[in-house]
């Protein structure tokens, strides 16, 4: 099995699924969806097959699921969070050496108004 993507949200796990009930081509799904009520072109099943969804309609996971006799968890890996290596820059630090005031040592400078004179 794959190693899932780090920055992905989910593995999805269809295709290894689909070896292991003997289906090695995307159209070899195509039959058994239309069978169960799922009627979807041939390109859609390719999609379907070689990229996780965006979004998956219920009845085309519940058809999946009937025909490779698996659970949604078969199917649908949720990963973990990637954790931010090193710190994070906010801007109130120099992280260059420059010398310059930070941040806590600047002040607005205070609204001079000039009323003009009447004459």
């Amino acid at each position: 099995m794959p190693s899932p993507d780090t920055h992905a949200p989910i593995t999805w796990h269809l295709r290894a699924l689909m070896a292991s009930a003997g289906m090695f081509q995307t159209t070899d799904l195509v039959e058994p969806l239309r069978a169960a009520g799922v009627h979807l072109s041939r390109e859609q099943v390719f999609r379907l097959v070689t990229k996780p969804p965006a979004r998956l309609n219920m009845e085309i996971l519940a058809a999946l699921c009937t025909i490779l006799s698996c659970s949604p968890a078969d199917l649908i890996e949720i990963n973990p969070p990637v954790a931010a290596t090193g710190s994070t820059r906010t801007g109130t630090a120099s992280t260059t050496g420059a010398t310059g005031p930070s941040i806590g040592s600047l002040r607005p400078i205070p609204a001079r108004i000039h009323r003009p004179t009447s004459d």
